[in-house]
């Protein structure tokens, strides 16, 4: 009885040690340590071609597509992870993807090979340019009055909530497009119980976006109490009233403080003197065109003029900058911002050469 029970255990020794040898085998090209089928593909070789690559432009043409060249021995799938949050499976190892987020980034794309379950993996880093887009834009090439379809006005008078002393009228004598330029005119006159008239346009109901780059080409009025504005305000104020809609001003000035620009958030918080704002000294600001813009997205808002960047405010989830917002041009006169009017002031104009905004 004894001798049988040791020949049991060697026999089941034994078999153990078929079945380990076998596992061994099946496992050696599958590199989870899995179940496998198939043959390990291998010399996995991955190219990835930019398209418009050249000397003048290494990352590309700003397209965001990319060609992708991969073969390997014995594969017969692949699995394509572009870096930007997107997978793809794919029979074939010529495959083309369009990146979509604008500007100059690095994408590590990994790279799967499989045969059955047995795969090899590798990984490519690009550095890819996406231009943007234009998604809406007026250029102010038609004389006349702006386009209805584009813009519609704020009328009246009351101080607007900052015991500003201007009526905003949609007059040809306070709105105008000529020769190319939109033209907001601020005038001293008597008119509807106000000593000033003036002009506030807006794309309310017409055009909203949710992030993006805005670009403004404008010349600012000149004189004590002038506060041109090119701004954004969130497209829900009906319902969320200010600040809680948030509103973001792309370029704030007054002329009793010449040459400084301002670029300020409000929202709940910060808003009335509390915005959250910085400011730049540049030059000639109301006898040359300046370009206005800010680059808005998930993660952050960034204030520009001339291309140069003087504000970068952190955006995130909890705050309204993440909703639809409209357009916004007006110059108000006096005010809790705009301050004491000149007595010699009679009348100036905030010129704009164009607007674009880009996805």
């Amino acid at each position: 009885m004894f001798f049988s029970f040791l020949l049991n255990n060697k026999n089941l020794v034994a078999l153990l040690s078929i079945i380990l040898l076998i596992s061994c085998s099946a496992d050696s090209g599958n590199t989870t340590g899995g179940e496998t089928n198939g043959t390990t593909p291998s010399k996995l070789v991955v190219s990835a071609t930019l398209v418009g690559a050249n000397a003048q432009n290494p990352s590309g043409d700003g397209s965001g597509k990319v060609n992708f060249n991969i073969s390997a021995t014995n594969a017969t799938s692949y699995k394509i992870a572009f870096g930007d949050g997107n997978l793809q499976n794919a029979t074939s190892g010529m495959n083309t993807h369009i990146y979509s987020t604008v500007g100059t980034f690095n994408y590590l794309v990994n790279i799967t090979a499989y045969n059955g379950t047995n795969f090899v993996s590798t990984s490519v880093t690009i550095t890819l340019y996406v231009a943007p887009t234009s998604i809406w834009s007026d250029e102010f090439n038609i004389d006349g009055a702006p386009n209805p379809t584009k813009w519609g006005y704020d009328l009246g008078g009351g101080g607007w909530g900052n015991n500003e002393s201007q009526y905003y009228t949609n007059r040809s004598d306070n709105v105008i497009v000529a020769n190319g330029v939109l033209k907001i005119i601020a005038k001293k006159e008597n008119y509807q119980g106000s000593s000033y008239t003036s002009a506030r346009l807006l794309t309310k109901g017409k055009f909203s976006f949710k992030y993006g780059k805005v670009e403004v080409r404008a010349k600012l009025p000149a004189g004590g109490g002038t506060w041109p504005a090119i701004w954004a305000l969130g497209a829900n104020i009906d319902t969320n009233t200010w600040p809680a809609c948030g509103e973001i001003d792309i370029m704030e000035h007054v002329g009793n403080q010449l040459n400084k620009i301002h670029g300020t958030l409000h929202y709940p918080g910060h808003f009335g003197g509390n915005g959250d704002t910085s400011s730049v000294i540049i030059s000639n600001v109301a006898s040359e065109f300046h370009i206005y813009s800010i680059d808005w997205r998930a993660d952050a808002i960034k204030f520009y003029v001339d291309s140069q960047l003087f504000k970068t405010f952190v955006n995130s989830a909890g705050l309204p900058f993440n909703q639809n917002f409209f357009l916004i041009f007006n110059i108000a006169m006096g005010g809790s911002f705009g301050g004491a009017i000149n007595p010699a002031f009679t009348q100036s104009s905030m010129e704009i050469d164009y607007i674009r905004v880009y996805n």
